[in-house]
């Protein structure tokens, strides 16, 4: 049993209570819009970190998507999603790829779909607090007999 802790739209801020949030984790992914690279270098030391880019990173090196697996389990990482949209910028990829699951973020709001044996999770919006939006992250418990369990974990 593996558990991956995932974060989303943190905008250049890293909550103070990530770093127990994610304590104990074997891997991060961070689904973009992060802001200046040393914010990935703040939670390393956690575990290792899956990062790509989002809308409003310019300038800092991960790529637009990522690939994983852990444990049994296939991950693509990309910050715009759009679940069940035949037209997504990611379709060869889920195609070519097959994952159990594709993380995203940039919408500020939580996601957990499944659509065709492939989870759709977005971890919410972790940056700054701002009036009216919810703020969280998510970790994933991957086991091979039940599969991927998600729990969002909200910061305000």
């Amino acid at each position: 049993m593996k558990r991956v802790g995932v974060i989303s739209d943190t905008h250049g801020f890293l909550d103070p209570r990530i770093q127990t949030i994610f304590r104990g984790v074997d891997h991060i992914f961070h689904a973009g819009d992060i802001g200046p690279m040393s914010l990935i270098s703040q939670i390393e030391g956690l575990a290792p970190v899956t990062a790509v880019t989002g809308n409003t990173d310019f300038g800092i090196d991960y790529p637009a998507t990522a690939v994983v697996s852990i444990e049994d389990k296939k991950f693509v990482i990309h910050h715009i999603v759009s679940p069940g949209s035949p037209y997504q910028s990611i379709t060869d990829t889920l195609e070519r790829e097959s994952p159990n699951a594709v993380i995203f973020g940039h919408t500020h709001r939580q996601c957990c779909q499944k659509l065709e044996d492939v989870l759709y999770l977005n971890p919410g919006y972790s940056g700054r607090a701002r009036l009216g939006t919810e703020r969280s992250v998510a970790i994933l418990t991957l086991d091979s007999t039940l599969g991927i369990e998600t729990e969002f974990v909200p910061l305000d």
